[in-house]
């Protein structure tokens, strides 16, 4: 977990940040350039930038300690993909081939309840084959963007189970309501302008399917639940996040493998279920992990020097880092520039994050930057395949299962940047600038 003071993270140079841009260079041209070579070796790519910086926090800043804590980050961030991963891989839920836009629109909707429940990751390893059966005569570019727009990353913030940077601000005393109560407006703003433009481009899209080729092919299909027992261990997963680190582990992979071993062949079979997904998504995130080391620490470090004084900055700043950085600690190192603008006053000293009465008095002062960095590290996740956990992890299981996802640059050019980028900004300046000024 990301410290909560400047003091506590090294000052890197700036320079090493340059891993970290490679590696993101890598992902986003590399299987343009050579999808068959990257495919063999992006493990080793990803692997080598983050050695490099490994390399130079032990030798060059004398800071091993601070590996150690992001490589702990990581079992931890890969325990819980990757059990709810394979949880998710043994329900298999038999569709209806034939959905109608309306029925996309339900079915998202209840996506965007169910990562309030069970994490954006949860709903995303749960929903996403479904989502591509029920599509299968005409799945295209935009079901993976919408998909990820809404049940990855934009439905996860009225509770701290929803998103990461959600349940480390639980982990700092914010209340586990204060999400539902603070942020349903703009969830709800968000959510229904996302699936009213969903709605529209998927009408247009299904126009385009032969209706009669459609209903003989799907004749025969019926909803149909096989697994569910496995709701069992995603209980086990989800009571598990809440368990103090090592027990919260080991409880994540024990839920995960009495999943694996109790799961029928079949069901497996018939979800196409391999371990491709998560290996590749662990071996760029462990890259993504350790290279992204120097930008967050030196963010930490200089967050006071941004002149960020407004929560519409807070959450424009926060948004545009979650897109490429992890937003869990992106949200912290905020959170923390946040809390230090204001005083304690009985001591007249900056409040901190760790100490339970200053984030009691933080809550009644710092409600609109509160409101800002959820709002920005939760949403703008969207805005890149790396933005958030599930997102590539979407990708690949959408690639697996031989369908349509748009590469890491056409993902940003066609959709993020001009369909989600537009209704961000304008939740933006209506919670945090017009409705604000107004009360």
């Amino acid at each position: 977990m990301l410290a909560s003071t400047a003091h506590s993270v090294p000052d890197p140079n700036v320079w090493f940040i340059a891993p970290f841009a490679l590696l993101l260079l890598s992902i986003s041209i590399a299987p343009f350039i050579n999808g068959e070579w990257w495919g063999n070796h992006y493990g080793k790519v990803a692997v080598s930038l983050g050695l490099i910086v490994v390399a130079y926090y032990v030798f060059g800043l004398q800071s091993p300690v601070r590996v150690l804590h992001t490589l702990l980050d990581y079992v931890s961030f890969m325990a819980l993909i990757g059990s709810l991963f394979i949880v998710a891989g043994g329900i298999h839920i038999t569709v209806k081939g034939e959905a109608k836009p309306w029925m996309n629109v339900v079915f998202l909707t209840i996506g965007a309840v169910l990562a309030n429940v069970v994490g954006t990751t949860g709903a995303s390893m749960l929903l996403i084959r479904p989502w591509i059966r029920m599509n299968k005569f005409r799945y295209t570019y935009f079901h993976t963007a919408f998909f990820i727009f809404i049940v990855s990353n934009c439905a996860g913030c009225l509770t701290p189970i929803g998103d990461p940077p959600l349940f480390l601000g639980y982990l700092k005393k914010v209340p586990f309501f204060w999400e539902l109560e603070r942020l349903w407006a703009p969830w709800l703003f968000v959510i229904l302008s996302l699936l009213a433009v969903f709605f529209v481009f998927d009408t247009l899209d299904y126009k385009r399917v032969p209706a009669e080729v459609a209903r003989v092919e799907t004749a025969h299909e019926t909803w149909k639940f096989d697994g569910l027992h496995n709701l069992i261990f995603l209980g086990v997963i989800l009571f598990g996040v809440f368990l103090p680190p090592g027990w919260r582990e080991a409880t994540m992979i024990a839920g995960a493998l009495l999943s694996y071993f109790t799961t029928s062949k079949n069901t497996h079979e018939a979800n196409h279920f391999t371990f491709h997904p998560i290996q590749e998504v662990g071996w760029l995130f462990f890259g993504i992990f350790l290279t992204m080391l120097p930008a967050l620490d030196y963010l930490t470090r200089h967050a006071g020097e941004l002149g960020i004084n407004q929560p519409i900055h807070y959450y424009f700043i926060s948004g545009a880092l979650s897109s490429v950085l992890d937003n869990a600690p992106t949200y912290l190192t905020f959170l923390a520039a946040a809390i230090s603008q204001h005083t304690n006053p009985l001591t007249l000293q900056p409040l901190n994050l760790d100490v339970a009465s200053d984030m009691a008095i933080f809550l009644q002062v710092g409600v609109p930057e509160l409101v800002a960095i959820s709002l920005g590290s939760v949403f703008f996740g969207a805005m890149t395949y790396i933005g958030n956990g599930p997102n590539l992890m979407v990708k690949s299981v959408v690639d697996h299962a031989k369908c349509k996802s748009p590469h890491f640059l056409e993902y940003i050019y066609k959709f993020s940047v001009p369909i989600l980028l537009p209704i961000l900004a304008l939740a933006g300046y209506l919670f945090l600038i017009v409705f604000r000024s107004g009360t």
